[in-house]
């Protein structure tokens, strides 16, 4: 039977799906994500839009965050207090950041910080299990590591090809490279697409470019198998001549693929704290890495007092333009 593995990681908390063995679903929410899906927060009116649409405020608490409203009531003014709802959290892509959307919360609503990602999980009503420093890496186990790597590199190999996968500003692009029949290649990369788009929470705009399939019964069979491998809801068109598909999912918060290439100071620094976490020995437990990390790390002086009081151990940061990935602790 399916189930998750949760991790309350130092600065990022981790998820993972696992079903027959494998990752079939992975989040990961970080304390830099800002404010969460749902979470009714207070703000301040920094521009009116247009007709009160295209609105923008700052929202308050740790951060410089800020939202975009749909709507606002005829006059408000400039610097007006006011309580939002999160719709669609901040966005990270290549080259620039989308600040979060937002909603004029309900009257009599009151501030929350919205579900977590252990409350989120919770929902599937499928089993949870939580995973401590101490017991073995059932994480590591299923695939943890490599699955990152795949994010950062884009390229996820299946039997008999592979996927490239790249996040530009107008859409997620898969494309399906590989040799042999065009139909058996292009069903199998459908299928390990679907795969991908599932297990990285891909939403929005995501254009799949399978090899050219001129008969028209061929590419409906390669629509078939995404209907049939990608989980509802989502709506896509069909396989065109050039091999072209377009397939529009919910969007509401960041990517695995966003979160991990897009922040990959931030990707090394919860690994690296990951690995102190699991690191034998005794005294002094010296994290080193290169100095965008190490940084990171100790603009966070919360994270270093965690890790002293999981492990037991003093900490202390070497910062080694000579460090490879994400660097080392011992």
């Amino acid at each position: 039977m399916a189930e998750w593995l949760y991790e309350a990681g130092i600065g990022e908390a981790r998820a993972a799906l696992i079903d027959r063995g494998e990752i079939v679903e992975a989040r990961i929410e970080r304390e830099d994500d800002g404010p969460r899906l749902g979470a009714i927060v207070a703000a301040r009116l920094v521009e009116a839009g247009r007709g009160g649409k295209g609105a923008l405020v700052a929202l308050e608490g740790p951060g410089q965050w800020h939202a975009t409203l749909a709507s606002l009531p005829p006059q408000t003014a400039s610097g007006a207090a006011l309580l939002v709802e999160i719709t669609r959290m901040a966005l990270r892509e290549r080259g620039r950041d989308k600040p979060a959307r937002a909603r004029l919360a309900e009257v009599g609503a009151v501030p929350t910080d919205g579900p977590d990602l252990r409350a989120r999980i919770a929902t599937t009503r499928l089993p949870v299990v939580e995973l401590r420093p101490g017991e073995p890496d059932r994480l590591e186990q299923a695939g943890w590591s490599e699955l990152i790597d795949a994010v950062r590199a884009g390229h996820w190999p299946f039997d008999g090809g592979a996927l490239w996968v790249d996040a530009t500003p107008a859409m997620v692009l898969i494309d399906i490279d590989g040799d042999g029949d065009a139909l058996a290649l292009a069903k199998a990369g459908a299928i390990a697409a679907a795969a991908a788009i599932r297990r990285c929470d891909i939403g929005g705009s995501i254009g799949i470019d399978f090899p050219s399939l001129p008969d028209r019964a061929a590419r409906a069979a390669v629509d078939a198998a995404v209907d049939a491998a990608l989980p509802s809801p989502f709506e896509r068109t069909a396989v065109n001549g050039f091999g072209l598909m377009q397939i529009i999912r919910r969007r509401d918060r960041p990517s695995l693929i966003e979160q991990i290439r897009f922040a990959p100071i931030a990707t090394d620094a919860a690994i690296l704290l990951r690995h102190a976490e699991r690191a034998k020995g005794t005294g002094v437990l010296t994290l080193t890495a290169r100095g965008g990390v190490i940084d990171h790390i100790a603009m966070h002086p919360h994270w270093i007092d965690m890790l002293q009081n999981r492990t037991g151990r003093p900490v202390r940061l070497i910062a080694d333009a000579a460090a490879k990935g994400s660097g080392h602790a011992q």
